[in-house]
């Protein structure tokens, strides 16, 4: 494993820590931005209940977009990226292909993307930072645009490759990564199959293959491209990061504890980003049950005095 400070260390760039960086203009645009196409999918749900949309394709959207976001948050990002616990070499493909079904790019790809993102992050070389963009209503836009899934669709940074040398050791994990098509077509036939098997139906197929798949796979691009831009313009900073990450707790809950990001930027290799009680964080809850049954160890925490230490401290007028 590469040093924690090359892949997963606070921001280099240090961005002024200051609210003037988020405008009301980038503020009014990333919120409709992100509120309109989710509307859209729960009007759609309603208006469709129990002509193409039942319990049946509640189910398998739900539990395809649990088992699809997880291979995310658990195993794309803390598990591959920040090394934050270990586990199995079993449990570790398991984890590549339950990510690679969420159709949001090779593990090896997204890893280097977003090992990238903690060292700049919201500075010039951040692949995907919705600040510097200008404070116009055009620049807000594009700087929305850019953050929520423009860095997906533009041309890949280069020298990613330096960013996953540890990674490129594991054969397994090389060959898991190149068949991402394979894996992405089998997170759509999937929902399809049970589907058909749940009704008896080919129609009851092809709802499973439109909510399972297509719909969840659009819902997860969409809460987990939410991480980079609503948590870097809404929510709150208690710890100090060196960027413009927030905790954010609707994000928090939607990507399973993705959402306390300040918190996950000040202490990125920590398995749990909920550090408080009340912050829910359904990731590390699996993690925490995998660690119960033998299936995860060494589950890196941040102490109370790190945490304590890097508490922002608020002046009284």
């Amino acid at each position: 494993m590469i040093n924690d400070s090359t892949i997963c260390s606070e921001s280099t760039s240090d961005p002024a820590h200051s609210e003037d960086r988020v405008t009301v203009k980038l503020r009014v645009v990333n919120l409709i931005g992100v509120i309109t196409p989710f509307a859209g999918v729960i009007v759609a749900i309603v208006l469709l209940w129990d002509i193409a949309f039942t319990w049946i394709d509640l189910l398998l959207l739900l539990g395809m977009y649990l088992i699809t976001a997880t291979g995310i948050t658990i195993g794309y990002h803390r598990l591959f990226t920040h090394r934050s616990f270990k586990t199995p070499k079993a449990i570790e493909v398991m984890l590549s292909i339950m990510g690679s079904m969420a159709a949001e790019g090779p593990v090896l790809q997204w890893v280097a993307q977003h090992r990238m993102h903690h060292q700049h992050s919201d500075g010039d070389h951040d692949p995907h930072s919705p600040h510097g963009h200008g404070t116009g209503i055009r620049q807000s836009i594009k700087g929305m645009w850019h953050a929520h899934m423009g860095w997906f669709i533009y041309k890949q940074p280069r020298n990613l490759e330096k960013y996953v040398k540890d990674l490129r050791k594991q054969r397994v994990l090389v060959f898991t990564s190149k068949l991402f098509p394979v894996w992405v077509l089998a997170g759509l036939v999937l929902p399809a199959i049970l589907g058909g098997l749940f009704t008896w139906s080919w129609t009851g197929a092809l709802w499973g293959f439109i909510w399972g798949g297509l719909v969840r796979v659009f819902l997860v691009h969409h809460v987990t491209w939410s991480v980079n831009s609503v948590c870097h313009i809404w929510g709150t900073r208690p710890y100090n990061s060196h960027d413009e990450s927030r905790n954010n707790p609707i994000v928090g809950v939607l990507a399973l504890g993705e959402g306390w990001h300040n918190n996950h930027h000040a202490f990125p290799t920590s398995a749990r980003h909920g550090l408080r009680w009340w912050q829910l964080d359904i990731s590390y809850i699996i993690i925490y049950a995998m660690s119960k049954v033998g299936l995860a160890s060494d589950l890196r925490i941040p102490s109370k005095e790190r945490v304590l230490a890097k508490r922002v401290i608020k002046e009284s007028n």
